[in-house]
């Protein structure tokens, strides 16, 4: 940080309620009144009005020995701002520096102290202190632009944006090997005596300082100056997000209605939609984690639709980058009485399933789309399995969000078996209808046999799905006689089938239902299990046994059903 000292003598200057007095033994003569504080200076024993054109143009229809009262209230920079140029006029030291030099020189421009009026001016000063010190450091600049947003027109006007924003871009295109100015780099696991080259986004923290309009016009300045690298933009907009806006990742942030908090909201949600119209249009300029955490800040703050949707269609476009970490969010809705924002998972998942869905040749012949959609289906089979313990999580959410993959994108329903075990296990409560919806998305030809037998010995599931695991069961076995096994694994299974089986029977007795179930799917499952038992007696045995059972019939589950209706 650049200063500059003008002037020699000591502060005279002091306050006394609402009046500021310079401590003289001259009578004061001139009384000026700027919003509720009034200065009483002089007009002629010192140069003051000699200095100032404005003043000299109010004081000419007095006379020298008249007291006289002017009122400027709209002197730029208010009181603090006329008090510098008063001090300058009274040879008192005063010290410039980037944060008062704009309130400083707008007032020295108001009040007309320049050249023409004397020589040597307040004016000169200040734009030298501007030329050979703000404009080039590096934080003087940005702290200068900073600081403009208080007198943004008189800013505008006399053209300190557009000069301090050329600095910065200046600097910002500099190569990284001649950057030799401070700067702020904080990042984790960085440490500057470690590295001796200069990182690419050197620049990045310093102007999030800045307010939005000013960092929206630094990086339009930057990209139409040169086109920078996508990813260098996107981590600017990542760090200027992570310093202003609110972080919705860990918990709910309070919903109030305070004025206060309103309109903090209502900056952050100006904010993030700018932030938004800055994302370049190339994929990967920003990850996909920042894309989701924008989302779930937009749902909170109640950004405008335009804004979240381009989010969700942006993150569509990366989903399958996402990790299990990147989804997890607390719902932003009061009205949501579940813990995690499964909503926000589908609208994502919708606008990639769509893109998916269009492309060309088929998505399911594609080893590219294959490998992303079964990805894809991973992540939401472990997403599932977390938001399944939400104890207030319905079902139908569950489901739908289960069902909007298609059926290429799981290559085993082993993940979804426990998502669907461990929300009966959290909802013990739930009705036999919503057990029987929840395990209708559960395709068992597609479970391993070790969560097969899991699921015939589980008390919560329906007594429908626990016949149907069985009836994949047996079809499953029917196939494996024509492969002939190691007779190591038949001995293993068969004992593990006929507990199995068992199971099963004291479930069906238990409930007092195993009247419902056919004898004729009862014989049939007998037989094939006693059938698999006897094969593990002896090679020979075993040969004969499958033939015997190759030959017979395969009950299938509609035919065991329509038989069942026909009863």
């Amino acid at each position: 940080m650049k200063f500059m000292k003008i002037g020699t003598k000591p502060d005279t200057f002091y306050t006394e309620e609402a009046t500021r007095t310079v401590i003289s033994d001259i009578p004061s003569d001139l009384t000026i009144r700027i919003n509720n504080v009034c200065f009483l200076l002089h007009k002629l024993q010192v140069p003051l009005v000699p200095k100032c054109g404005l003043l000299q143009w109010l004081c000419s229809d007095s006379d020298d020995s008249e007291i006289v009262t002017i009122d400027l209230h709209d002197v730029p920079g208010g009181e603090d701002a006329f008090e510098l140029c008063a001090k300058f006029c009274y040879g008192i030291t005063i010290n410039l520096s980037a944060y008062n030099f704009v309130p400083a020189f707008c007032a020295a421009k108001f009040l007309r102290m320049t050249e023409s009026i004397e020589k040597g001016n307040f004016v000169l000063k200040l734009e030298a202190f501007f030329n050979s010190c703000i404009l080039e450091g590096w934080k003087d600049a940005i702290n200068t632009l900073q600081t403009t947003i208080k007198l943004p027109e008189w800013s505008e006007n006399l053209g300190i944006i557009r000069r301090c924003i050329d600095s910065i871009v200046e600097k910002i295109l500099t190569p990284t090997a001649k950057v030799s100015w401070s700067y702020t780099y904080t990042r984790l696991g960085y440490n500057k005596k470690q590295h001796q080259s200069v990182p690419k986004d050197w620049w990045t923290e310093d102007i999030s300082d800045l307010d939005i309009d000013l960092f929206r016009c630094i990086i339009t300045a930057v990209r139409s100056t040169y086109i920078p690298p996508p990813q260098l933009i996107g981590e600017a907009l990542h760090v200027y997000a992570c310093r202003w806006l609110p972080d919705t990742t860990k918990s709910r942030p309070p919903h109030s209605s305070g004025s206060r908090t309103e309109e903090s909201k209502g900056k952050s949600r100006r904010i993030i939609e700018s932030i938004v119209s800055m994302i370049p249009a190339d994929r990967g300029s920003v990850s996909i984690g920042f894309l989701l955490k924008l989302l779930s800040i937009a749902n909170y703050l109640g950004a405008s639709p335009v804004t979240k949707t381009e989010l969700i269609r942006k993150a569509g476009l990366q989903f399958e980058e996402a990790t299990l970490k990147d989804i997890l969010f607390p719902s932003q809705l009061p009205t949501d009485q579940h813990f995690h924002d499964i909503d926000l998972v589908a609208a994502v998942l919708d606008s990639y399933l769509a893109l998916w869905g269009r492309q060309s040749p088929a998505p399911a012949e594609n080893g590219h789309l294959l490998r992303s959609i079964r990805k894809t289906g991973k992540l939401i089979d472990s997403y599932l399995q977390v938001v399944a313990r939400d104890v207030n999580m319905p079902i139908s959410k569950l489901v739908s969000l289960a069902e909007a993959l298609p059926d290429v994108a799981m290559e085993d329903h082993d993940g979804l078996y426990k998502s669907i075990n461990i929300y009966l296990k959290e909802h013990p409560d739930v009705s036999k209808a919503e057990k029987k919806r929840l395990c209708r998305m559960l395709d068992c030809q597609k479970l391993s046999p070790e969560v097969r037998a899991h699921a015939v010995k589980n008390e919560r599931l329906p007594l429908r799905t626990v016949v149907q695991v069985l009836f994949s069961e047996q079809e499953s076995g029917s196939r494996t006689t024509t492969h002939k096994p190691e007779l190591t694994t038949r001995v293993r299974q068969a004992p593990a089938e006929a507990e199995a089986k068992q199971e099963c029977n004291n479930k069906l007795q238990h409930e007092g239902v195993k009247s419902r179930v056919p004898e004729t799917i009862e014989r049939d499952i007998q037989k094939r299990l006693e059938a698999k038992m006897v094969r593990g007696e002896s090679e020979k045995g075993k040969k004969k046994i499958g033939e015997a059972n190759s030959g017979s019939e395969v009950m299938d589950p509609k035919q065991v059903f329509q038989r069942r209706s026909s009863r």
